[in-house]
């Protein structure tokens, strides 16, 4: 299911106002596409003067890489709950990389930036983007590292390397997301993943 668009209630609830600021520039992102969002309407929304904005988080451009970067926190932060819902390794590594598809497809804000803006994103994800691709790697080798050890599984020496080749095959299908495949639905998603993206992670 896509991301609940905030309401003003749950602006209201952000502790910092950092953190109210970049939900106000989320709303405003999904709500009319980056270009047309101004430090104003970010400011607005969150109930902050635009000095504020500029002085706590930067320009436009620094608005949509904080924003970009505090969901790709927020993802791997829900990656670290799927090892106790399953009992094999196979499943962990399948369902991470569903989640991981699944959420960036259904994700309102990178869908539009995709669609109207890439020319915003794509570097954020691309050339501009080694330190979200480094990130993520680091935390899925230290959520596969850790399920192995609760699993009582020998430790996979070269894991880091593997789940960076993953990592590839996945930031490749987000940004390019036409396929000869089928990888239209979460069942062919995990069928695809058992069959080519484990054996590279585990075997």
């Amino acid at each position: 299911m896509p991301a609940a668009t905030p309401t003003s209630k749950d602006l209201a609830r952000t502790d910092t106002i950092e953190g109210r600021i970049l939900d106000a520039a989320l709303v405003q992102f999904e709500r009319v596409g980056v270009k047309k969002t101004t430090i104003e309407d970010v400011a607005r929304q969150a109930e902050v003067d635009r000095v504020t904005v500029y002085r706590r988080i930067g320009s436009r451009d620094d608005l949509v890489r904080a924003v970009t970067a505090r969901e790709v926190q927020r993802l791997l932060a829900d990656l670290e709950d799927i090892p106790s819902r399953h009992d094999t390794i196979d499943a962990v590594v399948a369902t991470i990389f569903v989640t991981v598809i699944t959420r960036w497809r259904t994700h309102p804000l990178i869908d539009r930036m995709l669609t109207l803006e890439p020319d915003r994103l794509l570097p954020q994800l691309t050339t501009e983007g080694s330190s979200f691709f480094t990130m993520s790697v680091v935390a899925s080798t230290t959520i596969l590292r850790n399920t192995l050890q609760e699993l009582d599984l020998p430790d996979i020496p070269d894991i880091g390397a593997r789940i960076e080749i993953a990592c590839r095959v996945v930031h490749s299908l987000i940004l390019q997301p036409v396929s000869t495949i089928d990888l239209e639905s979460e069942h062919a998603l995990d069928a695809f993943a058992r069959e080519y993206i484990v054996p590279i992670v585990t075997r």
